[in-house]
């Protein structure tokens, strides 16, 4: 290509949500007009939620149309091998100001069958926590069919599900199957499959303006549910100024990245677009001849997989999520 790809930013799609909150417009600097933001899709394939690029020559363009343009050179060689012009992976800040919903999402096989879709692996990193915040991941204790539909028709699904109270930094793994939902007062980045389905299992019995209750997907969730799931944060070490592994799956690998010095990264032998989520403090980020971009907390940026090595230059301390497709 006669002009060189360079970091990549989009505009983010805010979705209003009645469990929605002011955070990330008040803490992670999102500009809208709407009140209950939930949700803001940093990087989005989803059919009807395409990101669009917000910088440079591409400016204008939708992510699926610089796929579809670049190819391999944006996505990586495997990648597109794997997905097409599909791009694999959502990204996404949430304010939860209420409780979501218990959910549950199938794996790729169910989901094929049922949606000819993609199921949905996914991640929290918590970013800010309000004092006892909770997140609900897994079971108490391995369960089964009966034992799980008898809690939920007596009205003690909540009995069996493992609370989890969290704090910044903490980390869950969320995959296919598991049992999960968001407490209020947590804002988290969420980095997940390209997927939109979703088993809705239980609502706290909430009900609209009308008197209307939500509906429940009960029996698309049974054989979406993982009942051996007692799922733990993920444990991982501080360390400064290094790549420190969050989660590994099929689908992605995400690290974090906690600088107070320049980093240099060489994400050619990746051989995957990057991306970076920051979730705290602000940075430069230079790949070769291309312009430095700046990324600040709330913000997301993509490095195109031909990119051969990003800089990373902090402006006192940043911190990072680094996504990409693991080749292995």
């Amino acid at each position: 290509m006669s002009t060189p790809l360079y970091p990549i930013k989009f505009t983010p799609i805010l979705k209003d949500k009645i469990w929605g909150g002011e955070k990330l417009k008040n803490v992670l600097n999102k500009k809208s007009e709407l009140n209950n933001i939930g949700e803001s899709w940093e990087l989005s394939g989803v059919e009807g939620d395409v990101s669009v690029v917000a910088n440079g020559f591409l400016a204008g363009n939708s992510l699926q149309e610089i796929i579809e343009i670049y190819m391999d050179e944006l996505v990586g060689e495997p990648v597109y091998k794997r997905f097409g012009n599909e791009f694999p992976l959502l990204f996404k800040f949430i304010d939860a100001n209420d409780h979501l919903s218990i959910q549950v999402h199938p794996d790729d096989a169910l989901s094929k069958e049922r949606h000819n879709a993609y199921g949905k692996t996914e991640m929290w990193y918590v970013l800010q926590a309000e004092p006892n915040s909770q997140l609900i991941s897994g079971f108490v204790k391995e369960t089964n069919k009966e034992e799980y539909l008898e809690a939920l028709n007596n009205g003690k699904i909540m009995s069996l599900l493992k609370s989890h109270q969290v704090a910044e930094g903490d980390t869950f793994f969320i995959p296919a199957g598991d049992v999960h939902a968001i407490g209020a007062g947590v804002l988290l980045a969420e980095i997940q499959q390209t997927s939109d389905v979703t088993y809705r299992i239980y609502d706290y019995d909430r009900t609209d303006s009308a008197g209307n209750t939500r509906e429940l997907h009960t029996d698309l969730a049974l054989d979406a549910i993982d009942y051996k799931d007692t799922n733990e944060k993920v444990s991982y070490p501080e360390d400064k100024n290094k790549a420190v592994n969050l989660a590994t799956c099929q689908f992605f690998e995400t690290n974090i990245l906690d600088l107070n010095k320049t980093y240099v990264r060489d994400v050619y032998v990746l051989n995957s677009f990057v991306v970076y989520m920051c979730v705290g403090g602000s940075a430069t980020i230079t790949c070769g001849n291309a312009e430095k971009e700046t990324i600040a907390k709330g913000e997301t940026i993509l490095i195109p997989a031909a990119i051969d090595t990003v800089t990373i230059e902090p402006k006192g301390e940043v911190k990072l999520l680094e996504v990409y497709v693991n080749q292995k």
